[in-house]
């Protein structure tokens, strides 16, 4: 059974903002480092910091000695089957560092040259260069290590969806990083005759991790190595018939050996390679798993957007069902702007209250129109107003959505209405507004978000959305 099941959500993957696991068992995706690297927002870069901030805080105490705090610390990453994530077959079970002991992790540590000289300097570098560790134990411990910002997500979502809490249960073991060590401590969470669940934001979630000591070493060490034998006409070179000069990377196996210990035998020789490797992936994030990937592993269904599409087209005007035509324009962005626009927040307050946005949007693309946005003006987060009128939108709702911007949390909105009778003159309302340097704002009616949704459908969720580049251009032009 499905946490959306459990609890009646009457929402499926496509809608829901978190990884919708199965409370039996775990779900083959895993929380990817590189993935929580990527994040270009506050709390992207809050996570990226507590992982940065306990792996250091290990490395140091193996440094100066202190083994047994060390073991300590590692000891806390096997407690993680709230989340529901990895390979267990039946019963959810944790494979992080310290599921077997804290005693073999740290020995591979210890005795790894990667953690003695600096090599090792971040998480997800143990997958490329120490023994035993892979894919399941690296992404459970991430979960552990991240454990209290996924409780305050899941708070977030189980308010905004509807989720129950249940108060004071224990939270397991939560990194403070200042403190550098574990902390115990009740907050409420939802539970399940299952037991308790910690969501996980279904952007950050892979098949596998990005750094992979094989194809690292295959194409990034052997080429170097192979240069370096011919430079030095090593026994190793041998000459073609057209009198190039090569030598093959099999040669290179049988005299270095091919292990993770191979690895870093020739890596501490060459560290420049490693920071190459590691500043290529940095600028290439994989990818978060699309819709389609998702309804694959969890064997579920695709959104049914003409349904959607009739939704809209059926819905009628008026305050009695302005609440389900925000309902709806959160589902139908959710699925449209995904991966880009992510963790919807509905009625966020400002202004200590004063003030409040009907959704809020994070800006986390890395590609398309909102990665363009997002390069070029002030737009970490994307602000959405809804108004169910049956009457043109004029000044004083423009107004009550400018006055949601400021330069911290963005400058960027979209007006959802229902129909846009005269759209030159609500679009030089709109010039105004960047005229006064009082933000930017996409006006959007039934039949322009009918022609996003489309443009989804069409181009198989790689929309190029070239409505929202037309109205962008002709705004700030």
């Amino acid at each position: 059974m499905k946490l959306s099941e459990y609890f009646n959500l009457n929402k499926t993957q496509p809608f829901l903002d978190f990884v919708d696991v199965p409370l039996d068992t775990d779900l083959a995706v895993f929380l990817e480092p590189s993935a929580i690297n990527s994040l270009d927002s506050p709390w992207g870069h809050e996570l990226s910091s507590l992982l940065k901030s306990f792996f250091s805080t290990v490395l140091k105490l193996i440094k100066a000695g202190d083994h047994r705090k060390a073991q300590r610390l590692l000891s806390s990453l096997n407690e993680s089957n709230e989340f529901h994530l990895g390979y267990s077959i039946g019963k959810s079970r944790g494979h992080g560092f310290g599921s077997d002991s804290a005693m073999s992790v740290w020995d591979a540590l210890t005795q790894s040259g990667a953690a003695v000289t600096g090599l090792l300097k971040d998480l997800e570098d143990t997958a490329l260069l120490i023994n035993g560790i892979g894919t399941d134990m690296i992404s459970d411990a991430v979960c552990n290590i991240l454990r209290g910002a996924l409780i305050k997500y899941t708070q977030d979502m189980c308010k905004y969806y509807g989720i129950p809490l249940t108060p004071d249960v224990a939270t397991g073991p939560i990194w403070n990083p200042q403190e550098e060590r574990w902390e115990q401590t009740l907050a409420p969470q939802p539970m399940t005759d299952f037991g308790r669940v910690t969501l996980v934001p279904k952007i950050l979630v892979r098949h596998r991790l990005t750094y992979d000591s094989d194809y690292y070493y295959r194409h990034y060490m052997l080429p170097v190595m192979q240069n370096e034998h011919i430079k030095q006409h090593s026994s190793l070179v041998r000459t073609l018939k057209d009198g190039r000069e090569e030598v093959t990377k099999k040669s290179l196996y049988e005299k270095y050996g091919k292990g993770k210990l191979a690895v870093v035998e020739q890596t501490c020789l060459r560290p420049h390679i490693l920071e190459q490797y590691k500043k290529e992936v940095a600028k290439s994030p994989s990818r978060p798993l699309s819709i389609e990937q998702f309804a694959e592993v969890e064997t579920g269904e695709l959104p049914d957007l003409d349904a959607l599409i009739s939704k809209l087209q059926n819905l009628a005007t008026g305050r009695e069902t302005a609440n389900e035509y925000e309902n709806l324009i959160e589902e139908i962005f959710s699925i449209i702007f995904y991966p880009a626009l992510c963790n919807p927040k509905r009625e966020n307050e400002i202004h200590q209250g004063r003030k409040r946005i009907d959704i809020t949007y994070t800006n986390e693309a890395k590609q398309g129109f909102f990665w363009f946005l997002h390069s070029h003006y002030p737009c970490a987060f994307i602000f959405v107003e809804c108004k169910n009128y049956g009457k043109e939108v004029k000044n004083p709702e423009m107004d009550q959505l400018a006055g949601r911007f400021s330069p911290s949390r963005g400058r960027v909105g979209i007006m959802a209405c229902r129909t846009i009778d005269d759209k030159d003159t609500l679009m030089a309302r709109c010039k105004d507004n960047v005229s006064d340097d009082r933000g930017y704002m996409i006006a959007l009616d039934d039949n322009d978000i009918i022609t996003l949704i489309k443009d989804y459908q069409e181009n198989e969720g790689e929309p190029k959305f070239s409505l929202l580049h037309e109205l962008w251009n002709e705004l700030v032009n």
